[in-house]
């Protein structure tokens, strides 16, 4: 899977959104493994929630082609901008939304495939609803409690968001405790393997695939 020119971005650029650091990568290097199954699904819509400079979001549109429809959601304004000037810099169509997570999309059952890299590092709580020292940009990593206090708000909505034979795949590290997240999702009807890990400086980094029963 072809990795997305991000050449149209300056060094000053990445201090108003997240820059492609080793999980994007690894979320890339998931995607790419998985693409046989992905295009056997034949999506028709994929999503990705916090899409940063839009790297995976465009680099799987470029794989996966033109009969599916891209969305990338972002909380950060910057970051919207960002995913939509890679994409078309790159050639693909993607559409860009700024909101928190998908609370203002009803996405009924209609999305294929769901990707999101989420704010993963524990931090104290008030982190995640506070703007911080950098600004939008501390959103796009600060955790809270075990890391999870964004990730476990999507979740519930999981079940209502997929199509039938629908993949979700998230980004995770091991103080994100995946076997509780295993037990939380199983109870709500999916199945998780481990796609992708990798160890880098001190965090296990997880992919994480979640299917129907």
């Amino acid at each position: 899977m072809e990795t997305p020119s991000l050449s149209h971005f300056s060094s000053k650029d990445y201090n108003n959104f997240y820059e492609p650091a080793e999980d994007s990568f690894l979320l890339l290097d998931a995607l790419e493994q998985e693409l046989e199954i992905i295009k056997i699904l034949k999506p028709s819509v994929c999503v990705e929630i916090g899409s940063g400079s839009g790297i995976v979001i465009t680099a799987l549109a470029k794989a996966v082609g033109k009969s599916c429809s891209y969305t990338a959601v972002d909380v950060n304004l910057a970051a919207c901008e960002a995913t939509q000037s890679t994409s078309e810099s790159n050639g693909v169509n993607v559409e860009v939304v700024s909101m928190d997570l998908l609370s203002a999309f009803c996405w009924k059952n209609k999305v294929d495939i769901l990707i999101f890299n989420p704010p993963y590092v524990v931090t104290p709580s008030e982190e995640v609803y506070e703007k911080g020292m950098f600004g939008e940009l501390s959103k796009a990593w600060s955790g809270g409690k075990r890391g999870r206090e964004v990730m476990d708000r999507i979740f519930p909505e999981i079940s209502d968001i997929l199509t039938e034979d629908g993949i979700f795949y998230m980004i995770a590290i091991s103080d994100n405790c995946p076997e509780d997240i295993e037990h939380i999702m199983n109870n709500l009807g999916f199945v998780m393997e481990i796609v992708q890990e990798r160890s880098i400086r001190g965090e296990h980094l997880l992919v994480l695939k979640f299917t129907r029963k």
